[in-house]
């Protein structure tokens, strides 16, 4: 019995289970780049780069370590995997089940396509890239009323032992978030990312990349827009140790900040390291408590980093695995609107817009806050279908995946499953963003105004969603106070902020006056 593994690009460990499950033995390796495969949506540049580059050097580490490594750069993953099988005499194949649901499919459809008549049988290997198993996931979610993050996060603290005197808390608290929401006020000097030169490797990919005749998102070229990114795990632990001893003594205070011009701030950019293999969470969470018990880095910034990799990143893919596949079809205010053509291009006269789009385009990245409070608040106000944008979220982001985006979207960022992940809608006007950032200096609108020709629209698009789904959002425990200030709205100003979003609309998007003007329940 001969048996080899199939190693998939977002599983680049050399620790990762399909491998491990083999021993010590050098058995046959195949890593494939798929041309079919990233043509399923416009993935940014900067992630196929990402992506092939990393998985190029990965190769050549595991030939350095004695595996017998196959590497294609084909159309399909079928044509290569029968011919590797074949050469190698295969008789088991292992592969790491995948992370995704449809890459999860698409093994089962080769398997029951083309594995009966090659004498070969797939093992699926339960993935070891998270703390948490989907079956542990699985039985803390059964039967609870309530599958909120935060009684996750805790549970995750006590399992893995995570900042913990005993069974309490260190500090005595679980969570330190309100002090992590300070306004940032002036230039604050955050220190920079931690960014790589490319390599031959990455030069060729580069070039590859840009060669391509196919749909993409985001800019690559030499100037400006380069790519800066880690390629292997060496880099991406040099990403975390910048983090751990530069970023994060800073990093809870103005975790929620946005800044023109230090766009990073002082958030750690190792998402997508993790979400490839190239770090693992546990080692992630463990450097960051060492700093805390041995450097003494302020508690709160401790916590708050450490919450977004034991509870939420944890918490996303435990609940993505936990909910029916149809979850990403949920659409709970029945939001239809058509995705602008600016959140292709950031051509937009609304400046926070403009410059997260523009980050985006350039980089593939920007930070959590950004994400939600400007690219998801404004898709939720202004009523974008939550298909159209999670399939946006997948495309341009250097970390997307599908368990990312399925639940960070239509759960938190869009509220589409109607609170099986959150508490209540993450809907803000510009009163928020402009406390939290310095989008709204030199703007063209009007960040004060709710009406008028200067009106800024995430104002008018707030108060409208607020009326369009009254009876909805009044269901919502947390959606009291501010419904109550709808309730004390002029008629006549309602009336305007109405008309505002509808006209908007009708000049934003590609809809008919009558499609703009109605899209109440």
């Amino acid at each position: 019995m001969t048996i080899g593994v199939w190693i998939l690009g977002n599983q680049l460990s050399t620790t990762q289970a399909a491998l491990v499950s083999c021993g010590t033995d050098k058995i046959p390796v195949i890593l494939i780049e798929s041309l079919n495969h990233v043509q399923v949506r416009p993935y940014h540049k900067q992630k196929l780069v990402l992506i092939w580059s990393a998985m190029r050097h990965f190769a050549e580490e595991l030939r350095e370590k004695g595996y017998k490594v196959t590497y294609e750069i084909t159309d399909d993953f079928a044509v290569p995997l029968e011919a590797w099988i074949k050469a190698n005499k295969i008789t088991e194949m292992r592969v790491m089940i995948p992370a995704d649901r449809p890459f999860m499919q698409l093994i089962k459809d080769m398997e029951r396509q083309y594995f009966p008549s090659l004498e070969c049988k797939i093992n699926l290997v339960p993935n070891n890239h998270f703390l948490w198993t989907t079956e542990a996931f699985k039985s803390w979610a059964q039967g609870r009323k309530s599958l909120l993050m935060e009684y996750f996060y805790r549970e995750g603290r006590r399992k893995f032992q995570i900042l913990m005197a005993g069974d309490k808390p260190v500090g005595g608290e679980w969570n330190y978030d309100k002090e992590n929401r300070q306004r940032p006020k002036g230039k604050l000097n955050t220190p920079g990312a931690k960014w790589f030169e490319p390599n031959e490797i990455t030069q060729e990919v580069i070039k590859h990349v840009n060669s391509l005749n196919i749909s993409t998102f985001g800019k690559l070229n030499d100037k400006s827009n380069k790519f800066y990114w880690g390629v292997n795990r060496s880099q991406a632990l040099e990403v975390l140790d910048w983090f751990i001893h530069v970023r994060l003594a800073g990093f809870g205070p103005y975790q929620d900040a946005m800044i023109m011009g230090e766009e990073t701030m002082w958030h750690s950019m190792i998402s997508p390291y993790l979400n490839i293999g190239l770090l693992h969470p546990l080692e992630v969470v463990e450097a960051a408590e060492k700093a805390y018990r041995e450097e003494q880095i302020p508690l709160n910034s401790g916590e708050g980093f450490i919450r977004q990799v034991l509870g939420w990143r944890e918490y996303m893919y435990g609940l993505y695995h936990y909910v029916s596949e149809d979850y990403s079809q949920n659409n709970y205010f029945n939001h239809k609107q058509p995705l602008p053509e600016f959140f292709w291009t950031g051509e937009t006269k609304m400046n926070c817009l403009h410059q997260v789009i523009s980050q985006l385009l350039n980089t593939g990245y920007v930070h959590h806050i950004q994400r939600l409070m400007i690219l998801s608040n404004f898709a939720l106000i202004t009523g974008l279908s939550p298909q159209e944008v999670e399939s946006w979220f997948h495309s341009a982001f250097i970390d997307g995946y599908d368990w990312v985006m399925q639940t960070n979207v239509i759960g938190m960022g869009l509220f589409a499953d109607g609170g099986i992940l959150g508490s209540k809608p993450y809907a803000a006007s510009a009163n928020y963003i402009n406390k939290m950032s310095n989008y709204c200096k030199g703007c063209s609108y009007n960040y004060k105004a709710r009406t008028g020709d200067n009106a800024c629209p995430f104002n008018f698009f707030y108060w409208d969603f607020l009326d369009r789904h009254r009876e909805k959002l009044a269901t919502q425990g947390r959606m009291s106070f501010i419904l109550n200030n709808l309730d004390k709205m002029p008629v006549e100003e309602l009336e305007a902020i109405r008309k505002l979003a509808g006209d908007w609309l009708f000049l934003n998007m590609d809809l008919s006056h009558a499609e703009s003007q109605s899209r109440r329940e």
